[in-house]
Formats: structure tokens, sequence, C-alpha cells
């Protein structure tokens, strides 16, 4: 270890700060070579509490005057030191610009280097050759890492490793990769430092628990006193009848002048789609600020990503519409105030999001919340009481995904080869894999051997073989190639490039969109990507070439992943808005404004309240209606209808048609149903409750659709090479075709099982539907039945339209039904 200097102290007095308690906690913690998660407020100082307690520890200083030989040349930085590990590459940049900041004052010869996706195959081959002192990575990077034969040699200098945002990792399989290659380092390293850092954490000792599970580990609580202003911009008339999606541009001209009053804001949406719109709808309102307002998301090319992020920093933007791709830690001081298009659907989101504006101690955070439909102006009354309380959504780590293990043997045998029974215990030591019994870590060898019961015969799954000495490698290096070009569990529908048509080829590169997108235009479609309206000229080689169009109307490219559901903490307070509705309190304008259509849907029906379940029947010419409203969010809403429906038809003979959003369900059945009658505690119960979720769905369906998944994390389906990539087509029938012998030869293979285990866990949310079933089951029925939708029930009506065929555009024939609840309101209302 080098000798202790106090780096921390000199670097803040020389630029006026004073180190706040938690930063002190955490550097004198690494000198006592403890582990720990620390949890403070964006913009708080976090990644210089981690980066000095690493400096303070194993730094030494070439400046003049402390050192005994003269300087006669460039110091040689010291060997890899500290590993910090980011969910996200534009983060990871922005870390790159903070660690490196106070060495050269400081006189400190570390090196720092990126390591990410964006990495270029010269510094990449420049690190093969000797490692930075501190190298920032992703998890999918280091794995990359530890799949090379030297593996243990490279990484033999490596002290320290400091996790930022924990919390996005904690999650998901990208954790327990993370969780898998910690375990390797702490083999070669057992004395090695770990921390985790989180704004955004709802179960700190748990996420403690997963990322240090040998213990002890250390809490570090910051302050979490920040000022954080939550507010909303109130349309001047509500809707009665809302439907998602229709009120949000009506309010541009507000946010054009938001926008207008801030030196610099993020203006954040939920999907890449969203984003492309809204820059387009502020460019034409205001053409002024071209040049002076940018579009950022993943899909954008690396170029144009770096040049917005480098441009927000220097202050020479004045709004960047953006998704989540500007979500985590990246330090903009420029930015004063954040938008928040729509519900950000989670409290922890809402707040990660809002630390993007006064990213800095002491300086005040701004989210102002922009409702596309009336009813979420209730979600932001609600969430402004969550933020405030700071009731943050829990994450949990995913138990033993076989998967992601059966991905980590080939790259363990990749980097070095491993010996069985000490790789097991190594994998026994992670959070994840604590539980995993002897059967699984034979089955899991087996796999990676010969391909199981059904594979043996082909010698691409022979995949990992002992050798003479018994430790387990990879032989065939045309395997060992395609597996490193595999690393990893972030999985998406093959994407094609998007190039500017030029005949002599050499287009400019704009990014990348999702291959079925593409496939449902023809040449001379237009459609929105990177701000710009585009022309698709045609389709070669997995590039897509564009030109620039002057066409009026423009499809936009449909990204997955864009609904995301209902937090439950942020259920619950909208469910105590409502209560408190019920009661005649309107708290705050965004109630006070949303009172109209509150006051009518109580006149019509009732309001939910925390005591009650709401429900309403109604019958029309479609048939016979059943609205019901637990609140529990989209995924569990269609597992609960589904289950209903179900329990239902095993009752009597009936058919049911689905519609769910996030406050509730509907169930439409050409026959009568008593529900008074039929709302017991059969219908609810717990029991039985796996079978009959299973038996309401086409669980077969669903599970072979995740099976593609876990297929291409584990190996079985290679998505093809560098230049040549297969399409979505090809990948999804050869999983398919995987998925169709599994369950014909083999069983018991327990990728099948996994991929039926993630359906409940992932696309179900089984474990808080029965949660909901659980809580719903002890409120008191408050059944109505009602003569017309109620501004509840309305957007779910239109939620089944949207499903369903028709020549009439949805907008007309929506147009039309709230005529006709609007007329029915008035009478209503003068009677």
């Amino acid at each position: 270890m080098a000798k202790t200097c106090d780096y921390a102290h000199q670097w803040f007095n020389t630029q006026g700060w004073k180190p706040f308690t938690f930063q002190k906690a955490v550097w004198a913690a690494v000198k006592r070579g403890q582990s720990g998660v620390l949890h403070a407020n964006t913009g708080a100082g976090k990644t210089y509490a981690l980066w000095f307690a690493a400096l303070n520890r194993y730094a030494s200083s070439t400046a003049p005057g402390t050192s005994d030989a003269p300087r006669r040349r460039k110091p040689v930085a010291p060997p890899l030191t500290v590993l910090w590990i980011t969910p996200m590459r534009a983060l990871a940049a922005d870390s790159a610009r903070a660690l490196q900041a106070p060495l050269p004052s400081l006189g400190i010869a570390w090196s720092v280097g990126l390591r990410t996706g964006d990495t270029s195959a010269g510094e990449r081959a420049r690190q093969g050759r000797r490692l930075p002192t501190a190298l920032i990575t992703t998890p999918e990077s280091l794995t990359l890492l530890l799949a090379r034969a030297d593996a243990e040699t490279a990484l033999a200098t490596l002290r320290m490793v400091v996790v930022d945002e924990w919390h996005e990792l904690l999650g998901n399989k990208r954790g327990v990769q993370l969780q898998l290659a910690l375990a390797r380092l702490r083999q070669w390293h057992p004395e090695l430092i770990v921390w985790g850092v989180s704004a955004t954490l709802g179960n700190q000792a748990y996420a403690e628990q997963v990322l240090i599970p040998q213990g002890p580990a250390l809490s570090v609580q910051g302050d979490n006193r920040k000022p954080l202003q939550v507010d909303t911009l109130l349309p001047a008339v509500i809707e009665r009848f809302p439907w998602a999606g229709h009120m949000g541009l009506r309010l541009l001209p507000q946010v054009v002048a938001e926008i207008d009053g801030s030196p610099s804001c993020l203006v954040f949406t939920n999907t890449r789609a969203q984003a492309e719109v809204w820059y387009q709808a502020l460019l034409e309102a205001r053409p002024d600020w071209a040049g002076l307002i940018a579009l950022h998301h993943s899909s954008l090319a690396r170029e144009t990503r770096d040049w917005v992020e480098r441009a927000l920093k220097d202050g020479q933007l004045k709004a960047v519409v953006c998704t989540s791709s500007l979500d985590l830690g990246v330090d903009f001081l420029p930015v004063e105030r954040v938008l928040q298009i729509g519900s950000a659907k989670g409290v922890a989101r809402l707040i990660q999001r809002a630390g993007r504006s006064g990213h800095a101690p002491g300086r005040a955070s701004r989210v102002t919340l922009v409702p596309t439909h009336s009813l979420e102006l209730i979600e932001a009354a609600a969430a402004q009481d969550a933020v405030a309380q700071r009731r943050l959504e829990p994450r949990t780590s995913p138990h033993k995904p076989l998967d992601v293990l059966v991905q980590h043997l080939v790259s363990m045998a990749l980097g070095g080869g491993f010996e069985p029974a000490q790789l097991l215990q190594e994998v026994r030591s992670t959070w994840a894999y604590r539980d995993l019994s002897d059967a699984e870590w034979a089955w899991a060898l087996a796999f990676v051997r010969h391909g199981g019961l059904s594979l043996t015969a082909y010698p691409d799954y022979r995949r990992v073989e002992p050798d003479e000495q018994g430790i387990w490698r990879v032989p065939d290096a045309r395997l060992a190639r395609r597996h490193r070009m595999s690393i990893g569990t972030i999985v998406s529908d093959a994407s094609l490039q998007l190039k500017f048509w030029s005949k002599g080829g050499g287009g400019k590169t704009l990014g990348n969109v999702e291959e079925g997108f593409i496939a449902r235009l023809r040449p001379g479609d237009g459609f929105l990507f990177a701000g710009r309206l585009l022309e698709l000229v045609r389709v070669e080689n997995m590039t897509a070439y564009v030109r620039r169009s002057t066409a009026k109307k423009a499809a936009v490219p449909r990204w997955n992943g864009g609904r995301m559901p209902l937090s439950g903490e942020l259920a619950a307070a909208m469910i105590r808005r409502f209560g408190e509705a019920a009661q005649g309190q309107y708290r705050g304008p965004e109630m006070q404004r949303v009172q109209p259509l509150l006051e009518l849907q109580q006149r019509w029906s009732s309001l939910p309240t925390p005591q009650t379940l709401l429900a309403e029947t109604l019958k029309s010419r479609e048939g016979w209606h059943l609205f019901l409203y637990p609140f529990a969010g989209r995924q569990v809403h269609l597992g609960l209808a589904s289950l209903l429906a179900w329990r239902i038809s095993q009752r009597q003979a009936i058919t049911f048609s689905i519609a769910v959003n996030d406050y509730g369900l509907e169930l439409l059945s050409a026959t009568p149903i008593d529900w008074h009658h039929s709302f017991n505690g059969e219908l609810l119960s717990r029991e039985q409750l796996l079978p009959d979720v299973l038996a309401s769905l086409n669980a077969g369906e669903l599970a072979q659709r995740r099976f593609r998944e876990v297929a291409r994390i584990a190996g079985l389906v290679f998505a093809g090479y560098p230049g040549a990539p297969k399409s979505t087509r090809q990948v999804q029938a050869s999983s398919s075709l995987f998925f169709e012998v599994f369950k014909q030869y083999d069983a018991g293979n327990l990728l099948l099982a996994q991929a039926a285990e993630e359906v409940l866990r992932e696309e179900l949310d089984v474990q808080r539907l029965e949660q909901t079933l659980a809580h719903i089951s002890q409120l008191r029925l408050d059944l109505h039945a009602i003569k017309r939708a109620t501004p509840l029930a309305f957007p779910l009506l239109v939620e089944r339209f949207r499903e369903s065929m028709s020549s009439e555009k949805l907008a007309d024939r929506i147009a039309r039904m709230v005529s006709d609840l609007e007329t029915s309101a008035d009478r209503a209302g003068r009677s």
C-alpha cells in the first residue's frame, strides 16, 4: 500500500469546499479496509466520496517535493488498482472526466481509462497490453476482461471496486452477471474492497447483502436535506373523459414558455418515440431554437450522443429532449430544471431524473411534471406526496437465473479455465446463487459440455471440456470467438443501422432502429429519427439507407420497452389522494384542477379509497362490462383480469374480452354475470394461484417468447458476427426450434423451467399479484351499476379499442364517444 496521504482535504481546500460528514465517513471506512454501500442524494458528492477514499488509501504523489528523487521523465502510471462499474455509457464518460479532474494538481500519476461498448479497437488493444490505474467499465466489459486467458495476471493488482448507480443493476440479470464477476475477483483478492453507490434505494439493507454477501458491510447515509421541488404544468381545461396520451402536446405552448424562461433544462420522456415527437414539435414551435436544442436517446449514433453531452456540459444548449439515456449520474451543472413528459410511473425514477438539475451540493433540484391526460394530474399530486416522504421502490435480485450461469461457465473456461468444485463454491458465494443445488450445478456443467440430453450430437454445443488435469476449458477457437461476441445479458430485437444514402457509399451513420419497424415501411415512406424527417431509400445488409424527406406525415419508430407499470408506492399515494377527494378535500392546484372530473366520477359512481375496492358494471350494445380498480399496475391487472375470467369460466360457459391500464381492468362478456354474488373469497383466493394463472393465459406462448431471451443469453442462439448479424426472424426461428426440441425430447431442461418462471415473475409479476389479491380481499367491495362510462372507465374502453381492428380512426371514434358522454354529463348536471 502507498504511503497514506490526505488528498481529499488538499483538493477540497483548493476548491473552497468543505467535506460532508458522509464523505469523511467513507474516507475513514476505506482507510480501515471496509466495504459498504453509500446512499446519498443526487449531486451531493458521492463520486468524490469514493474516489478520494481510493486515492487516500492507494495513491502516491509525484508532485515536486514529494519524492526523494528528482523527476527526469513523466512517471509511469501504477497498474490497475480501481475498477469503477457503471450501468451506462454516458455515465462512464462523465465519470472519467470527474475522476481525472483532481489528478494533475495533486501530482498523482494515475491513469484513468474507459472500457465500454463504445471503446475503439485501438484503445482496447492498448488496454490489452496494460490496463489503466483506474478503469471505468460496464458489467459486460468486466466479464469480457475475466474471459481473457491471462485475466488473473491482468487483474492481479486490483484493490477496490466501486459500483455506481447500484440500484440500476440490482434488480436485473446485469446485476447477477456482476455478482458472479465480483465473486471471481474476491476469489483472487479476498481483501478486495467493494462499495456500491446509489441515490434511490428503497431497501438499503437488502442491497448491501446482495452486493457484499460475505459481509460485513457498512451503510453510510448521506445528507437527505437537498431541496427538491416538484410542480406541475396545469392545463387551462381538462377533459372529464380522459384517454392516455391525448393531452401532452396540447401543453406544448406552456412547455415552450418554461424552456424559454430557463437557461438550460432537460425534457425527459418515457420512450424514444415520444422523444422524437416532442423534439420535432419544439422545433416547429420555435424554429429559432435550431442548434440550441438537441435530442438524446440510446439509438442515436455514439458521435451524436457524445456531442450532445459535451454541449450540455459546456452550457451551449438550452434544452435536450431525452429518455432514460440521461437518467443516471451524469453531471450537467448548467441544467437548472427538468421537465417530465407524462408520469414517471415511479418515485425513485422521478427523484433520479429531478436530480439531473441542480447537480451540485447545496443546489436545489426542480422537476416540472407535464401530464399527458387528466388522471395524471392525480398522479402528479401523489408523486409530490411520495417524494416528500421518500417512499422509494425496493429492488430485488433475480434468483439463480441459469442462462446467466451457463454463460458465466463458458466465460470462466475461457478465462484460464476452472475446476468445478472450486467454481461451485465461488458461485454459491453470490446472493443470486446462494442456494444453487447440486443437481442444478450438474445440469449446468452437462449443458456447457455437450448441450444436455437433446444436443449431444451437435459439435457447436460442446463448448467446454475438461483437459488432462481436470481443468475445464474451451478447446474450439471458433466457439471461443463466438462466445466473446455474445457476452452480456441485454437482449433486444435485432436493429438496423441507419445511414444517409450516398451513391458512392459511406453515408453518415445516424444510429439504429429495430428491424420490425423498418420491415413495415416501403421505399419512399417517411419517418422521424434523430429529429429529422427521413425517407426510406432501401434496405441492404442490415443497413437502412435514408434521405431527407419533405413529406408532411411521418411514422415514428416504436422501440420495445415503452410501457412502464405504475409502482406500488405511487399507486398507494394515488389511492390516498382519491380518498381525500371522496371526503371533499382537494389539496393543491393539481387536485383543484381535476376536481370537476372527480366530482363527476363520484356523482355517477364513486371514488376509490384506501378502505374500498371500487367496481362498476355497465350494460351496453357490446355486452356486459365489469370495471375494477385495484391500482396495481398494468402487468398485475393483466394477470388479475385473466385470473378472474378463468375462475368465472370454470363456473359457467362464458367468454371475456379484456382491457387493462395502470389503474384498473375491464372484463366484457356477451352474457350477464351476477358480480354481487361472484365476488367472494373463492374468486379472490390465493390458493391455486400459479396453476390458475398459467391456465388462464396462453402460458406456452408467453414462455416460448421469453425463451428467446434465455436462449440467447445461454449461448444456444448466436446473433451473428459484426457486419453480418442474423435477422430477428432468424433468431426467433432458432430459439423457437430449441424450445420445441426441448419440450419434446428434454422436458426436464432447466432453461424451459426458467422461461416459465420469468413469465410469472417479470411479465405478470405474480408476487405483486398475490399481494394485490391479499390486499383487495380485505377491502369492502364498492360495486355500482352505472348507466354510462365514468371518467375512470372511459380510458379502459379506449385501451380495448386500440387493440381492435376497424376502418374508423380511433380518434374519431373516441371523439364521438366523448361527445355522447359530455351530453349525458351536462344533462345530469342540469337535473
